[in-house]
């Protein structure tokens, strides 16, 4: 019985053993799986300021850089699916260093080479759920970051702010935000130098950063009490003058007065004083955000034209409706002269950020999409425009957008193309650095290392 066993069972041992091999050998002629990407022949611009290179290889794998080095004796890695981009120019992704995103936003942003949002304000829940919704992956999003809801005084200009009064709410706000998991907190124009201090003191001690949109604080005093990022160029009027009281006046009188007196001021103030004041922010590091896209749409809503902008067609009815231009205008109290005033503040505004930059400040491009007539990704193309026409080169305008508002961020994975980085990138059609707008010509987007024609998002909106 034995010895029959032994007989019987040694034809399935080797049939069992032809099959294992059969599989070995199955596997090593089964060509390995193409999870990797290598863009080919492409003009890099990689974001550290840096000349551009000419004929590159980048090679994408798990949303990460994997590696960047000449095309010329590149070898291609046999997991890897090769995209000839010769003839085009690869820039990180852009970033939004002032937004207000909302859901039909996402997409859109993408679309116009926008990877990274840097949210400042929304309904908090509603705010923190949208960003843990687009930071899954379950969508087609850039990478969110938000403040949550802003930090104001009293009365605050948005209900769904946090209103403090005094030192002891101002640092029980920044724990609430913290423990809620927000990025880094914003505060609004009725935060006064004392508020400012409870709240930069509380925030050092979670190590989480602190941004302003100044209004009875000026931007000097804010820069001394440890403010590191402003918005809007936000009260540098105020800082440029001997006595701000007025400024101070019309802050307390309501958002809107204290917004147009300071727009009207920059007309009104001088060369040497603006400079000083930029030197002193430059010297103590502060990152500014200045979205002239704002200060120049809204000096031009008087503008018939405005509604022509072909960006606008990104924007949903639903949204032009709620934008509602004719409420935002009677709101605000704006009249012809008041829109002729802005603009001629417009070359001051300029003036400053040149001296700024010129004295070694840090400018980052923000828009405040989606506020009226400010359209999610449009928007950062403007600006970057805009910054241009201010004075900057197109490199450091597009370093505005990536390296310098990754830096504001804290992101040091972001804002650049190298081994190591997020696979965040755009594919030019033109090179940005002959013209700025030609970052508008934009073929494909890479974001969290998926990478997407810009055509196929706008189809479908």
């Amino acid at each position: 019985m034995a010895g029959r066993s032994s007989t019987t069972t040694a034809p399935v041992i080797r049939g069992k053993l032809a099959a294992v091999w059969a599989g070995i050998l199955v596997l090593a002629c089964t060509p390995a799986p193409k999870d990797r990407i290598a863009l080919v022949g492409g003009t890099l611009i990689d974001g550290s300021g840096g000349r551009p290179q000419p004929d590159m290889a980048i090679v994408v794998h798990g949303g990460k850089i994997e590696s960047v080095e000449p095309r010329d004796g590149f070898v291609l890695p046999k997991s890897a699916v090769e995209v000839d981009v010769s003839g085009r120019w690869i820039i990180p992704g852009l970033i939004d260093a002032h937004a207000h995103a909302t859901h039909w936003a996402l997409s859109r942003y993408v679309a116009y080479g926008v990877t990274t949002v840097r949210d400042l304000h929304g309904q908090q829940d509603s705010i923190l759920a949208l960003r843990e919704q687009a930071n899954l992956g379950g969508m087609l999003a850039p990478r969110f970051f938000t403040a949550g809801a802003m930090i104001d005084g009293a009365p605050p200009t948005y209900s769904d702010a946090t209103v403090v009064t005094d030192e002891d709410q101002a640092r029980r706000a920044v724990d609430a935000r913290v423990v809620a998991g927000v990025d880094y907190i914003k505060t609004y124009t009725k935060i006064t130098p004392p508020l400012l201090k409870a709240i930069l003191d509380e925030a050092s001690t979670f190590h989480i950063r602190v941004t302003a949109h100044l209004g009875l604080t000026d931007a000097r005093t804010a820069a001394e009490i440890g403010i590191r990022s402003i918005e809007h160029m936000s009260g540098v009027p105020e800082a440029s003058v001997a006595d701000p009281k007025a400024f101070f006046a019309a802050h307390r009188a309501g958002f809107f007065t204290g917004w147009n007196y300071f727009e009207k001021s920059w007309a009104t103030l001088d060369s040497a004083s603006l400079d000083r004041v930029a030197r002193v922010l430059a010297d103590a590091k502060v990152i500014m955000i200045p979205t002239l896209v704002v200060h120049e749409t809204f000096s031009r809503l008087d503008d018939p034209a405005m509604l022509n902008n072909p960006d606008l067609k990104a924007v949903p009815d639903s949204e032009l409706t709620r934008w509602n231009l004719p409420d935002l205008k009677a709101r605000a109290g704006w009249k012809d002269a008041d829109y002729a005033a802005f603009r001629k503040s417009r070359p001051m505004q300029d003036l400053f950020l040149r001296a700024f930059r010129a004295a070694g400040g840090m400018i980052a491009a923000g828009t405040d999409a989606t506020n009226q007539m400010l359209v999610p990704g449009g928007s950062e193309h403007t600006e970057l425009e805009l910054l241009v026409e201010a004075g900057l080169t197109p490199s450091d305008a597009l370093l505005a957008a990536t390296r310098n508002a990754a830096i504001l961020l804290g992101a040091d994975s972001l804002g650049i193309i190298a081994p190591g980085k997020c696979a965040d990138l755009v594919i030019l059609t033109a090179n940005p650095l002959d013209n700025i707008r030609n970052t508008r010509k934009i073929e494909r987007v890479m974001v969290r290392g998926l990478m997407v024609p810009a055509d196929s998002i706008r189809k479908t909106w």
